[in-house]
């Protein structure tokens, strides 16, 4: 009878090691697969030890699997293959905000620079303000002086201010 209860130990052990595995390594689910069917022999071997086992089993696994994955999510990305794989915040300068529609609004004809090349889309500065734009007319070199001309949204339209 210990050989069984230690069989249903293995297959919760091997459970969450393959539960585990599956946020690290990526199987298409497969590795959940082995692992739902280790978890589900080990409860039918607690079972057939007995009632009370199999119901201990059941509660064992509901508390497991939530805790081993919440465990592996937040070892994850404080592991080199978890800061390969999941994507960092983007750093944002002062003032570099997204801006809201009523404030792009007051940019309609003012002129500014374009401070990274515009091919189409590149970031301008009006009135000490950085904003992301799109050219009109495909790409526009760094340093020009360039005009808003249409706002949509909270894309701002500009031209080259020679062509305005």
């Amino acid at each position: 009878m210990t050989w069984w209860l230690l069989f249903a130990v293995f297959l919760f052990v091997a459970c969450a090691a393959l539960i585990v595995a599956e946020v690290f390594l990526p199987s298409g689910g497969i590795l959940s697969v082995c692992a739902l069917a280790c978890l589900i022999g080990g409860v039918v071997v607690c079972f057939n030890f007995g009632a009370v086992a199999g119901w201990i089993s059941i509660f064992a696994a509901l508390v497991m699997v939530p805790s081993l994955l919440a465990l592996a999510y937040r070892v994850l990305p404080k592991t080199r293959f978890g800061r390969q794989v999941i994507l960092s915040r983007p750093v944002r300068e002062p003032g570099e905000a997204i801006a809201d529609r009523s404030e792009l609004a007051e940019l309609l004809g003012q002129s500014g620079e374009v401070l990274t090349p515009l091919r189409p889309v590149g970031t301008c500065r009006f009135d000490e303000r950085r904003v992301e734009c799109v050219a009109e007319s495909g790409y526009v070199e760094k340093g020009e002086t360039v005009k808003v001309i249409r706002i949509e949204g909270t894309q701002l339209t500009v031209r080259v201010a020679d062509e305005a």
